[in-house]
């Protein structure tokens, strides 16, 4: 063992004397969350606008400027983390905006939605899923014979409509096998447009109706939605194929397109429809949709569920006479089917 191996205490000493330490000589290694950080994000003022037409698997098919004829396949900016695109969106844009095959472009912004449909699961399921976003409008499509119409699944679709902004309108298919009138009487006092769409009725009113605007179909399988879809969108099956040829898969009847009108505008075709969860809805959401009666709801007791005697014996919603009374009726029959979750 050499000499300098070991030194005593006496050296040790010496040796601290001979050299005075100040602050400059600690050293200390930052932790991770002392770490500099900047919360700055990109502001990506070239992003060029666009609509979301179609989702499969972690890509967005876009269409730039809302024109069919510009269609890009996007992936989610890092920046935006987990942020939910729902066919609708409108999104801001970068990156490669050709549109050829295998490019890729990205979207960097997600705009706040005019309007939003949404459901869930069921009833007791509190998850919320958007079906679509921004669409004027939404065509409850039903049929009036084979399968029968179910009134419970009009009166759950016209709630999600009202209470997410949208335009609720009534298409009923297969008019040439039953009358309509009395299956439409349940809705005439919330003043829904009714509109037929059978094999041998003519869709000039129907695609006036939709022209320019962005309107989502909902309907039962069996009821007739793809057969009125490719009445009003001809080259439907190549459109979709176009539109949600994403690149990493095919579309599939689980997922929602949107489909150009050839007059301008677009349809969402939107799967058949097994579920139609309002989970969560609440009746005050419900009333709210009607301005005529939405401020009468405020002198209701609390916990009020607006559904009149025996329920709410106090319930402002009585004390309506005339129009806005039948109306106030046609209201409670929707809160009633969102209530007892009926068969539908």
């Amino acid at each position: 063992m050499g000499r300098n191996a070991v030194r005593t205490d006496t050296e040790r000493g010496r040796l601290l004397t001979a050299r005075r330490y100040d602050e400059s000589d600690v050293r200390i290694r930052p932790g991770k969350s002392s770490r500099p950080r900047t919360k700055t994000r990109p502001e990506h003022n070239d992003a060029e606008a666009g609509m979301v037409v179609s989702v499969d698997r972690g890509r967005w098919g876009c269409v730039l400027d809302g024109d069919p004829a510009r269609p890009v396949v996007t992936m989610r900016a890092r920046e935006l983390g987990r942020t939910p695109i729902v066919v609708g969106d409108e999104v801001g844009i970068v990156g490669d905006l050709s549109g050829k095959v295998d490019t890729l472009a990205r979207i960097v912004r997600v705009a706040e939605r005019r309007t939003v449909l949404r459901r869930t699961a069921d009833d007791t399921d509190p998850f919320e899923r958007v079906v679509v976003a921004n669409a004027d409008r939404l065509l409850i499509v039903a049929a009036l014979a084979d399968p029968p119409p179910r009134t419970g699944f009009v009166e759950r679709a016209l709630v999600a409509a009202y209470v997410g902004g949208l335009e609720p309108v009534l298409c009923l298919t297969k008019s040439d096998l039953a009358d309509p009138e009395e299956f439409t009487a349940a809705f005439s006092d919330l003043d829904v447009p009714v509109v037929l769409a059978g094999q041998s009725e003519d869709l000039t009113e129907l695609t006036s109706m939709l022209t320019n605007s962005v309107t989502a179909l909902i309907g039962h399988s069996g009821v007739g939605k793809s057969t009125l879809v490719n009445r009003l969108v001809p080259d439907a099956y190549r459109a979709t194929g176009v539109v949600s040829g994403v690149g990493k898969g095919r579309h599939t009847s689980t997922q929602s397109v949107a489909l150009p009108l050839p007059g301008g505008g677009w349809v969402v075709d939107t799967p058949g429809i097994r579920s139609f969860g309002l989970a969560h809805i609440s009746p005050e959401n419900v009333v709210a949709a009607f301005s005529d009666l939405a401020d009468t709801i405020e002198n209701c007791p609390r916990g009020c569920t607006h559904l009149g005697p025996p329920a709410d014996p106090e319930c402002a919603l009585d004390s309506l006479t005339g129009d806005a009374a039948r109306r106030v009726a046609a209201v409670r029959l929707l809160l009633e089917a969102v209530r007892t979750n009926e068969a539908w």
